[in-house]
């Protein structure tokens, strides 16, 4: 109840009948496709001023935001769809109307200044859209996750960020996937039995702020090396047939640019992933032997850059007739290294 007379959800018609709604989606033109209602249109001025006049001009602000050496003037009831900016307004005192909050950011390296940025835009208008690329795509996705309120634009980022996987940008994916911590101690063990020890800076990982994202972009990066990468790489296959490869089927690998490209990128990848891919029923290269011979390949390699001064010992053995039953027949093994024992003479 407001106080006044009529009916309580709008206006009466002059017969005394309440209007109708009025038409809000699309309307069908005089071409036979859908047109924007004046509704919409008017919908849509007012998130361009909004984000125009709001969030790029900072008119009428009412709250001062300081993030990364930056600062934004701001709205408060623009800010308040994101619960976390809500929660640190919420907790800010207020002086002569206007509210001053600060995003400290230090323990978030994945949260880049322009990645921020277009997240927070996005609370205004998805005009901010227009800002995100693949090269930043994971910053977008990680303020987003850090902000909150923003599923939407979260699913938009991941799904750039996990298109974008490419040989050009696996380096930098499998440094990521390396600071996303080990699964849970009851399924974190070593092939060899040996529990595997939770690293000090994992406790804190700085890929935390991705939530559930973080496993996911960890198996599209996974599906990529074992499944996608052989392919683009035309590893194992027969590229035409007036240029026969070897014999993959009596163990001979082939050695074209292909396998040693991915010699060199397997030689990078963390352990848990290298097992699991070099393991995969999806990573096609050929026969076991010819899997068998590139494992072996690869851990020179990681001895050499990967693997040196780790303290561990990676090997890889072929069990004959063990691929039955969609069982692998090749199987990666890392062991502690024992530290030598140094005898004292009285």
């Amino acid at each position: 109840m407001n106080g006044h007379g009529g009916p309580s959800n709008g206006v009466a018609a002059a017969d005394g009948e309440p209007y109708a709604s009025p038409q809000v989606g699309p309307s069908s033109g005089a071409n036979g496709y859908a047109q924007p209602s004046p509704y919409q249109l008017h919908n849509e001025a007012i998130v361009h001023h909004l984000f125009h006049a709001g969030f790029q001009t900072g008119n009428y602000a009412d709250t001062v935001l300081h993030v990364l050496q930056n600062m934004y003037r701001l709205h408060a009831i623009i800010l308040s769809r994101s619960p976390f900016l809500a929660h640190l307004m919420s907790t800010s005192p207020q002086s002569g109307g206007q509210r001053t909050i600060y995003v400290h950011l230090e323990h978030e390296p994945e949260v880049t200044h322009e990645g921020f940025a277009i997240a927070m835009g996005y609370l205004y208008s998805a005009e901010s859209l227009n800002s995100l690329r693949p090269e930043n795509a994971r910053a977008v996705l990680a303020a987003a996750c850090l902000l909150g309120g923003m599923d939407d634009l979260c699913a938009y980022a991941y799904e750039l960020c996990r298109q974008s996987i490419s040989i050009e940008n696996i380096g930098g994916w499998l440094e990521f996937v390396e600071a996303i911590p080990p699964p849970p101690p009851s399924s974190s063990s070593s092939s060899d039995g040996s529990s595997t020890p939770i690293e000090p800076h994992q406790m804190q990982s700085p890929t935390a702020v991705f939530g559930p994202y973080a496993q996911r972009l960890r198996d599209d990066v996974f599906h990529f090396l074992a499944a996608r990468l052989p392919s683009i790489l035309n590893v194992g296959v027969l590229s035409t047939p007036a240029t026969p490869q070897p014999d993959a089927s009596a163990g001979a690998a082939p050695s074209d640019a292909g396998r040693d490209t991915l010699l060199q990128i397997y030689a990078r990848v963390p352990f848990d992933l290298f097992k699991a891919a070099v393991e995969s029923p999806t990573f096609q290269i050929g026969s076991d032997q010819a899997r068998f011979k590139f494992a072996k390949d690869a851990i020179e390699l990681r001895k050499r850059g990967v693997a040196r001064g780790q303290g561990a010992e990676e090997t890889v053995v072929l069990a004959f007739g063990g691929g039955h039953l969609g069982g692998s027949a090749v199987h990666v093994t890392r062991k502690l290294r024992r530290r030598p024992l140094w005898k004292v003479n009285s």
